[in-house]
């Protein structure tokens, strides 16, 4: 096996852009044990891949594992992923547990799989950090992802949210980074054609047409062919919010905006 070039202009590229986004946000501190999920595919197979060499190059010591969960879906074989990723260095323990056909009896035919077997996943992603002692969850997210999101929420639920950089789970016993909070998913693919990584291709979401995070992603690649930067501006827009210019009653107190009468005398 030849060994990956982690010094490509890409790679540093994208060790950059994580670095920077692990600095801004405070995601990472001294003596941290961090959990990499990792599904098979590109995004978080390059975040386990890269957060091992920015351990090595930090200037504080962290550790850095990494779990894969087999949810039995058809066709998922992870022999040559699993030897690619230990060949690079990084030592990722399956967990396997059939999900599968709890999904695929409970969601009618049409129906997008995703949100139920995210649900199972985290669910066991959840218990495994908390039971192992991991102190941060490292999710493969990134700027895309982010902004995807964002439109979904808007279009679709109706409110103006996305995926945070780092955040308490609900149960509050878990804490998520995305350290790939900044990082191009066209730089991902290309590194990962680069690196000639064996993505284990998703037996669900892969199997389905018409998904609405397909659209928004359509919806974003017409915008930038007359706005070239407009994701790069929606990922800033997502850091630079003023809720004073929302309409939401629960950050602002618009009872209290008034003329004070003594100023029109």
């Amino acid at each position: 096996m030849t060994a990956l070039n982690l010094k490509s202009p890409l790679a540093e590229s994208i060790r950059r852009e994580i670095t920077r986004g692990i600095s801004d946000y405070s995601m990472i501190a001294p003596g941290d044990k961090i959990l990499v999920a990792v599904s098979g595919g590109k995004d978080s197979s390059i975040l386990a891949i890269l957060l091992r060499e920015i351990r090595r190059l930090a200037p504080f010591d962290f550790t850095v594992d990494a779990l894969m969960i087999d949810q039995k879906q058809p066709g998922f074989n992870h022999t040559d992923y699993v030897k690619f990723m230990a060949d690079n260095g990084i030592d990722l323990t399956v967990l396997s547990e059939d999900t599968y056909s709890i999904v695929k009896d409970k969601v009618p035919d049409g129906k997008s799989y995703c949100s139920l077997c995210s649900r199972f996943r985290r669910g066991i992603l959840y218990t495994y950090a908390k039971n192992n002692g991991y102190d941060k969850i490292a999710l493969g997210h990134h700027r895309d992802d982010l902004i995807e999101t964002l439109l979904l929420n808007l279009f679709y639920a109706g409110r103006i949210a996305s995926m945070p950089p780092k955040l308490r789970s609900n149960d509050g016993k878990n804490i998520l980074i995305r350290p790939m909070s900044y990082v191009a998913e066209r730089d991902i693919i290309d590194l990962s054609l680069e690196w000639k990584i064996p993505v284990i291709p998703c037996g669900l979401c892969g199997s389905q047409d018409g998904l609405k995070r397909d659209h928004m992603r359509v919806l974003i690649d017409e915008l930038e062919k007359n706005t070239p930067d407009v994701r790069a501006s929606m990922l800033h827009a997502l850091a630079t919010i003023r809720p004073s210019q929302m309409m939401d009653k629960k950050l602002w107190d618009f009872d209290k905006i008034e003329m004070d009468k003594s100023d029109k005398e």
